[in-house]
């Protein structure tokens, strides 16, 4: 269901709280309409951008008891991203975990220490604990941005594949609605991007 953070941002881009939405909708939407029908009408009936329009109709479908992209019933609402480069295993973990690499999806951080129970916090205010380390296979922790009411669970792995290349592999549980997890689709897929380019791998 809709966080806090999705609520704030539909009040901002439509003037419209998710309440009223939700009055709006339960109006008129007809329980039969298929996504595309309800993301138009949205669109078209409250001169809404295409992006909200589609923003909207996903929530609004949840109440309707559809089963959104990207949720279970075990880890909630999770994403998974991955990316494989020309690189060793051992480099990419080294660097993962090294003051250079840490920034890239935590933030500037004064300690981080590879131990089950160590917990971390960056400047940026992102904060969790460490749950699992495999060193040089899998990271499992905690993650939270500062904004967030909860925590969500990451994991990270590192792995060889069959042509000597590494696959950095994260997946992301536990996360607030759909609208947070494609937040950090977006965030995981910009963070591979910069670890994939970063001048200490690619050198």
């Amino acid at each position: 269901m809709p966080g806090s953070i999705f609520k704030q941002e539909v009040k901002k881009a439509t003037g419209d709280t998710w309440e009223e939405w939700i009055e709006k909708l339960g109006r008129n939407a007809d329980q039969l309409w298929s996504h595309e029908q309800i993301k138009n009408y949205i669109c078209d009936q409250y001169q809404v951008s295409e992006e909200w329009s589609e923003w909207i109709a996903i929530m609004y479908e949840q109440l309707m008891g559809r089963v959104p992209v990207g949720t279970s019933k075990d880890a909630g609402v999770q994403i998974g991203v991955r990316r494989t480069f020309a690189v060793a295993k051992e480099k990419a973990w080294d660097f993962l975990t090294s003051p250079k690499g840490l920034p890239l999806w935590i933030g500037d951080v004064p300690s981080f220490t590879l131990q089950m129970g160590h917990e971390y916090e960056s400047k940026e205010g992102v904060s969790g604990k460490i749950a699992v380390v495999v060193p040089y296979h899998k990271l499992r922790m905690t993650w939270k941005r500062p904004e967030w009411d909860k925590p969500s669970r990451l994991q990270i792995y590192v792995l060889s594949t069959k042509s000597g290349k590494t696959t950095i592999a994260i997946h992301q549980e536990m996360l607030e609605d759909v609208y947070m997890r494609e937040i950090m689709k977006r965030y995981w897929e910009e963070m591979l991007n910069k670890f994939i380019n970063h001048e200490e791998l690619v050198r």
